[in-house]
């Protein structure tokens, strides 16, 4: 059975409705990503599907805490430029996994995590939080009478007790989407039949653009918010249960799946600290919940796979933007945040100011200048 390290250090108790609500929380990360590579850049659905799936049900069943999945963002955006074939795809996530394996089984990532300082993840972990709160708003606008709509919903079912409030939202608003015109109905997607990934061939010719284009823009982004600042959350949000989920950890769980899924043609995947936040605020305490996300995908992967994006693709982007209004919300307000001292707002709001307008990897070089400039300052002025 699943071990439960969370039920003692939790506001909200462990349940079935909670853990399955939480278990669907990162759609909002999920689904834009998953559905582009799917339906824009050609990418198998059984390969991505049973790949996340997978790694899902690993990844409840190892940490016991909910620790999402979330595809490579950079890796997906040039993916969906058109600039990569499957075969690159499946390189730069071997490359990806390599490093992180190898950074994860040596120690160096734990030894990176420790050199950096509280006021970076602070700052990473906001400016995170308000771009995932701002994309949502930008999707919940594109149709504001059922965006609004999805987030007065959630807010009211989030506050019922033992209610799976994501399960029920989206499909209130998929059949409010479909009686308006919204959303498009699809009954000949859900048809049953069995289908496996099969494994992808690349070229040599694949190896520079693999490395190139995906592997290294993704890397630094990766180290930051999949490893360092998860593995910070985590301990925040499960003091007494992240005992596993270390940077060390982290790294190697992506270094293997990545290692392992890519050749069936899975897209590079990783953990991250806003799916985290997102199922823990929709009501996830265990490993229970990617444990059912992951199960639900793999019966798409193996028994749906021609229908599967048709039928993800019915979820309104509006309701998918309520959920990201909420979690980014969350992310962003941290504890951690309001218990820093006044010294350590400026770096603080460097790097999440950094991190929305460029990117994780840029912010955590000038976070380190600013703080060791900070540090200086004030062993300057006790002297």
């Amino acid at each position: 059975m699943l071990p439960n390290r969370a039920s003692n250090e939790s506001r909200k108790r462990p349940s079935l409705a909670g853990e399955l609500s939480g278990a669907f929380g990162d759609l909002g990360t999920f689904a834009p990503h998953v559905l582009g590579a799917i339906t824009v850049a050609g990418l198998a659905p059984a390969g991505v599907l049973f790949g996340f799936g997978a790694f899902l049900v690993a990844t409840g069943l190892f940490y016991g805490i909910p620790i999402p999945v979330q595809p490579m963002k950079a890796v997906s955006a040039v993916l969906l430029t058109g600039s990569l074939s499957p075969g690159e795809v499946m390189l730069s996530g071997l490359v990806i996994g390599a490093v992180l394996l190898l950074l994860g089984v040596s120690g160096a990532i734990a030894s990176l995590a420790r050199w950096i300082p509280q006021t970076i993840t602070t700052g990473l972990q906001l400016g995170l939080g308000v771009s995932m709160a701002v994309l949502g708003l930008e999707l919940v606008w594109r149709t504001p009478w059922l965006g609004l709509f999805s987030l007065a919903l959630l807010f009211a079912l989030l506050a019922l007790r033992r209610c799976p409030a994501i399960p029920l939202m989206l499909a209130i608003v998929v059949v409010l989407g479909i009686a308006t015109g919204e959303v498009a109905p699809h009954a000949d997607a859900i048809a049953f039949g069995w289908s496996f990934p099969s494994f992808v061939q690349p070229s040599w010719h694949d190896i520079a653009d693999a490395i190139q284009l995906a592997a290294l823009p993704q890397l630094p982004l990766t180290l930051t918010n999949a490893v360092i600042v998860t593995a910070a959350l985590s301990r925040e949000l499960y003091p007494a249960g992240a005992a596993r989920a270390s940077e060390r950890n982290l790294a190697v769980t992506s270094g293997l799946a990545n290692l392992l899924l890519a050749p069936l043609g899975a897209m590079p995947m990783c953990h991250g600290a806003g799916g985290l936040q997102a199922q823990h605020r929709f009501g996830a305490r265990t490993g229970w919940a990617p444990v059912i996300f992951g199960t639900v995908l793999l019966f798409l992967a193996l028994g749906m796979a021609s229908g599967a994006a048709t039928l993800l693709a019915m979820i309104p982007p509006a309701a998918v933007g309520a959920m990201l209004v909420l979690a980014g919300g969350d992310l962003a307000l941290s504890r951690r945040l309001f218990d820093a001292r006044p010294s350590c707002w400026i770096v603080i709001g460097l790097v999440a100011a950094t991190t929305l307008v460029s990117n994780p990897a840029i912010a955590l070089v000038l976070g380190v200048a600013a703080e060791t400039g900070r540090s200086a300052f004030r062993r300057a002025r006790r002297a």
